[in-house]
């Protein structure tokens, strides 16, 4: 069964968005990985069986944009 996790990100711009999912793809290779700039919460969605919350937040956190998990 797949799985969806949604976080609410600082990522604001496209570019920004390229780059991190091209990290998290490297990362998540079997998930899909979205990002929802149009949202006020500037949403990522990574949808696919086996995502560790934890591993996103902290690449995302790692390139230096706020991440928190929404429930």
């Amino acid at each position: 069964m797949e799985a969806v996790e949604v976080f609410k990100t600082t990522v604001n711009t496209p570019a920004q968005a390229q780059v991190l999912e091209a990290q998290l793809q490297r990362l998540l290779p079997a998930c899909r990985i979205t990002f929802d700039l149009e949202d006020c919460d500037n949403i990522l969605r990574v949808a696919g069986s086996g995502i560790c919350s934890s591993q996103v937040a902290a690449c995302v956190i790692g390139a230096g944009y706020n991440c928190v998990r929404l429930e």
